[in-house]
């Protein structure tokens, strides 16, 4: 059975005043919305346009892989004889979650074209899944050292509004925990379906580079900066 998570808010960090442009970045296994914090300050972004970065946490919930223990975890995780077992209900519970965070920033006034999902590892998953399938466009979907579970129904139920989405990944070829290979795979069949990829690979494990941070920030600027262009 499922912990029920504790009703923590989500930790923001904004670069400017009135912010035209939100990232809703989730955190990988184990891992809370303070993880990626201190990326922000690193991305160096301009005060113009002003971002709002919003790092929500996972519910706590006992994790296979890491025998049962109780972490947070937007889904569970096994490992079997034919690799990676990933619990479905899981993954709808944590879209469902990233769905609400979408609608509240809405609601804050920040358009949807407006809006990037960005996460690492398993938040990169819930990411990908949300994004592709969000039925208003997007501005982007940003996916870190990714597994990407139930890519066949994920590229089956991609929406037309985000059909064309930006979507920036990135992988180590010295990765771990999510293989390499595993990854060029899914970038393989994401590719050859169409979808509008920019893939990058640094040399380094389950982690996050600084070449990659530096690539992430003329990514967001660019994609925002095309959206201001056209408005």
């Amino acid at each position: 059975m499922d912990v029920s998570p504790r009703e923590e808010p989500a930790i923001e960090r904004q670069t400017g005043q009135l912010p035209t442009a939100s990232v809703i970045w989730l955190h990988g296994l184990g891992a809370d919305g303070h993880d990626f914090e201190s990326l922000v300050p690193e991305l160096h972004l301009p005060i113009s346009p002003a971002w709002r970065f919003v790092f929500p946490h996972a519910p706590y919930r006992p994790v296979t892989l890491n025998g049962g223990y109780v972490m947070r975890a937007w889904y569970d995780i096994a490992m079997s004889e034919s690799g990676f077992e990933q619990k479905i209900e899981h993954i709808r519970e944590s879209v469902a979650i990233l769905q609400g965070l979408i609608e509240t920033e809405m609601r804050r006034g920040m358009a949807s074209e407006r809006i990037v999902l960005a996460g690492f590892s398993q938040g990169a998953a819930i990411a990908l899944h949300t994004g592709l399938r969000y039925s208003s466009r997007l501005a982007g979907i940003l996916s870190l050292s990714a597994p990407v579970p139930y890519l066949d129904n994920l590229l089956a139920e991609i929406h037309p509004a985000n059909a064309s989405i930006p979507v920036f990944m990135a992988h180590g070829t010295d990765d771990q925990m999510i293989p390499f290979e595993l990854a060029q795979q899914a970038i393989r069949r994401m590719q050859s379906h169409g979808l509008n990829l920019e893939w990058h690979t640094y040399a380094m494990g389950h982690s996050v580079a600084p070449e990659e941070i530096r690539a992430i920030a003329r990514w967001l600027m660019r994609i925002i900066g095309e959206k201001e262009r056209s408005d």
